[in-house]
């Protein structure tokens, strides 16, 4: 199952391989995650500099020249941004950190470039300068960002010559606060808090695609909701529709996330190419409105 991503005509898989911890693979592992991952259909896979301090692009590296592939048949973005302690957006960091980059993956180019998380001390113009000369040099393709609200996108954006094309966002059924103030418009209740600015709707809105990054997770602090004594309901719910479906549960967590119509690309971390194949089983589910309202339901939020 394959969609464009944002506005760049580009038909990637609508699953893609986070690879933040390729590092604690030796090289032999990292290829068959890779190719489980392409034999599953997935194509697209995101990194970043700082996972496993450049060694998850690294072996990656390893993996595609081990698996003979031509850059051409796959997708690959990575994020820069994050240091020890704080945010860089300069021009000169976003500069080095790509040459860094593609210098680990032994690539030309990346496919998408995204800043990894806001910099509160972002000049945006000088981002723009930096995209620039990425651009023209052909290291990068496209640019995105993540865990960015509309207004911060609306002001990079305001000084870019092209569209901005990904957001990565944090979403999984135990973790919905960009769906919830959807529900709950001019109401008084915690769930009306407008935490991200109906960043969704503004993706759908700019053609920008949004990436589901830990589909699993509740929060960082409490881990994935698998057994989680807080989400009892919402793992019956999951597994009694991976029942009905002939699936695994992974595989009806992930068709949740790919049922919303703002076509989110969801980004799974798994090296486990057994899971992996049970996660790429949501290619073959199509949840019906009521299903999807009912595990929403069941994860504890509530419909106004």
């Amino acid at each position: 199952m394959k969609q464009i991503l944002g506005s760049t005509g580009l038909e990637v898989s609508r699953i893609g391989l986070g690879c933040m911890r390729m590092a604690a693979l030796d090289a032999a592992a990292a290829t068959r995650v890779l190719e489980a991952s392409l034999e599953k259909g997935i194509n697209f896979f995101d990194h970043a500099d700082i996972y496993g301090g450049g060694q998850s692009e690294e072996r990656f590296a390893q993996a595609v020249k081990a698996l003979h592939l031509k850059r051409e048949d796959i997708f690959v973005q990575s994020k820069c941004g994050i240091r020890k302690g704080f945010f860089d957006f300069s021009k000169e960091h976003i500069l080095a950190s790509v040459d860094g980059i593609l210098s680990r993956l032994e690539m030309d180019y990346l496919d998408v470039l995204a800043l990894h998380r806001p910099d509160a001390l972002m000049e945006a113009e000088e981002v723009a300068e930096a995209f620039r000369v990425l651009k023209e040099s052909g290291k990068v393709r496209y640019f995105g960002v993540s865990n960015q609200n509309r207004y911060q996108i609306e002001l990079l954006q305001s000084y870019l010559d092209e569209p901005l094309v990904v957001n990565q966002l944090q979403l999984s059924p135990a973790h919905t606060p960009m769906i919830d103030t959807g529900f709950h418009v001019n109401m008084k209740d915690d769930a009306a808090t407008m935490r991200d600015g109906g960043i969704l709707e503004y993706c759908q809105l700019k053609k920008v695609t949004p990436q589901a990054w830990s589909p699993f997770l509740v929060s960082l602090q409490e881990g994935i909701f698998a057994n989680h004594p807080d989400y009892e309901e919402l793992n019956r719910t999951i597994q009694h529709y991976a029942d009905d479906y002939g699936v695994a549960a992974e595989a009806i967590v992930v068709a949740w996330i790919l049922r919303h119509p703002a076509k989110i690309q969801t980004i799974v971390g798994s090296m486990n190419p057994d899971r992996l194949t049970k996660i790429s089983q949501a290619f073959d589910v199509q949840l019906t409105r009521e299903q999807w309202y009912h595990i929403y339901r069941s994860a504890g939020n509530i419909l106004p």
